[in-house]
């Protein structure tokens, strides 16, 4: 495809290797048995026309972010990072604010939807999201559907809080009345969706339009101003290519004009990580 006049930002990648200096978490129950090195990632970038890219703590080094700060010591031209942080420590705050000194952009939480999740309610939360206020750093939530009245529960005592909601929340394509949950959170302006997983969501080959609808309706809450994009390299890789990852977007959702993909793709990304 003809390159587009303007930059492409990937705001959702991973990358891990097996480095005795950057262990894996013990408690996972399985590692990685390859590698997905941030050279393999720039020469994907290279070849599909993506400027840089926003790296976000894999799961298999939990709250380690030693590797996340080493590949962006080495890399500082192509990556901005998102980071981990235990939301079940009362030293959370201290542990962000650390990172971001280091060089990090925002921080991720994951609550589950079961009992194990039940921490996004607890007294902890408020300290940790009044640090990643007043530090200005956006906040990333990795969560199911059904957590999103306790995500906005705490979005509206933080307004001045930049929100990410990843992979828009999960919502399964054959549940469509639960994306509610997430389209009542436009009320916060500073609230923003990533329109990835549609390959994970879908039930049909690519380009996936069952997950489409979803697109579609939070384009017509959130206006493509608050919409942006997202690979989910390697974790895509059972499902899609990388160029299938961006081409849906760019290509297939026919319902997107030239200005919503310029969003979609790079300014909206700006707004929250702005890049050099």
């Amino acid at each position: 495809m003809p390159a587009p006049p303007y930059r492409i930002l990937d705001p959702h990648v991973h990358v891990y290797e097996r480095d005795p200096r950057f262990p894996f978490w013990k408690g996972n129950p399985t590692h990685p048995t390859d590698d997905k090195t941030p050279e393999m990632l720039i020469d994907l970038m290279r070849a599909n026309g993506v400027a840089k890219t926003v790296i976000i703590q894999v799961r298999h080094y939990l709250f380690d972010n030693s590797y996340l700060l080493h590949v962006l010591r080495k890399y500082p031209q192509y990556f901005q990072g998102v980071c981990r942080v235990n939301p079940e420590s009362p030293d959370a705050p201290e542990h962000l604010s650390e990172l971001t000194q280091a060089g990090i952009r925002g921080v991720r939480l994951s609550p589950a939807a079961n009992a194990s999740g039940d921490w996004i309610r607890g007294p902890l939360m408020q300290p940790l999201w009044k640090r990643c206020e007043q530090l200005r750093v956006p906040m990333n939530i990795l969560a199911p559907i059904s957590r999103m009245p306790d995500i906005g529960a705490l979005i509206d005592q933080f307004p001045d809080l930049t929100i990410v909601i990843d992979h828009m929340a999960d919502c399964p394509v054959d549940r469509p009345a639960e994306l509610d949950q997430l389209i009542a959170l436009k009320r916060h302006p500073k609230l923003f969706v990533k329109v990835s997983h549609t390959w994970s969501l879908s039930r049909q080959a690519y380009p996936w339009m069952d997950a489409h609808e979803h697109v579609k309706r939070l384009h017509a809450a959130f206006g493509p101003q608050r919409l942006m994009w997202g690979t989910d390299w390697p974790v895509s890789l059972p499902h899609a290519t990388y160029p299938q990852t961006l081409a849906v977007v760019r290509d297939e959702m026919k319902f997107l004009n030239e200005d919503d993909k310029h969003w979609m793709l790079s300014k909206t990304i700006e707004r929250v990580w702005p890049f050099a």
